[in-house]
């Protein structure tokens, strides 16, 4: 995929999450590496809805602006995680309805914030660990963040948000919503015996992804 390209499906992207209410306002950013130098970020305090391709930032790692906007300032978060693991390659940060509400839920495990209950959250993302809250844009979060980055592929960000990448932008996004949903389906259940796959279940799925 050219550069331009990745610029347009950002954009696309962005819109998507914003129309179906996956983010508001000015919440939330997106990124893509463009080659082993340089990624692709939104804008500080832009609206995912309302991205145009021309302003987008492209940084170096180590955080210049090579062209575009002013980029978000967690995109620090963002650089780290590309950093430490060469596999991950798109970067999803959204404060999506229930997700978010999951991270403010107290006594979460910090292993795994939802044990799983469908196949698709094992096969997409596997589990879930849980950050300690830091205030949006400390640097905190993305020394956390550099640390883990190859526990998995999803971060719950206590209180803010998560943090979900992929192998390219799709990929990325396809994760972000099943992780969504199963956290929607959660909520859907409180009250409910809810049967959660079985270890043995689980590990069937991860074996067969590999």
């Amino acid at each position: 995929m050219t550069e331009l390209e990745q610029k347009e499906l950002m954009v696309q992207l962005g819109r998507s999450f914003y129309e179906r209410g996956y983010t508001v306002g000015g919440a939330g950013n997106l990124s893509v590496r463009l080659d082993e130098n340089r990624i692709l970020v939104t804008p500080t305090g832009s609206s995912l809805g309302r991205l145009k391709a021309e302003c987008l930032s492209v940084l170096d790692m180590e955080g210049n602006v090579l062209e575009g906007d002013k980029p978000s300032k967690e995109s620090v978060f963002h650089l780290a995680m590309y950093k430490a693991n060469p596999h991950c390659n798109a970067i999803v940060h959204l404060h999506s309805t229930y997700l978010t509400a999951l991270s403010s839920l107290a006594d979460l495990d910090p292993e795994n914030a939802m044990k799983a209950f469908t196949p698709y959250y094992v096969m997409r993302v596997g589990k879930l660990p849980v950050i300690p809250y830091y205030r949006p844009g400390a640097p905190d979060i993305a020394r956390e963040l550099g640390q883990r980055a190859l526990m998995g592929k999803a971060f719950l960000l206590a209180n803010h948000g998560v943090v979900v990448t992929g192998s390219d932008l799709l990929d990325a996004a396809d994760n972000t919503e099943e992780l969504e949903e199963t956290a929607k389906l959660f909520f859907i259940l409180q009250g409910q015996k809810i049967r959660y796959l079985t270890d043995e279940e689980v590990k069937d799925l991860e074996n067969r992804g590999k």
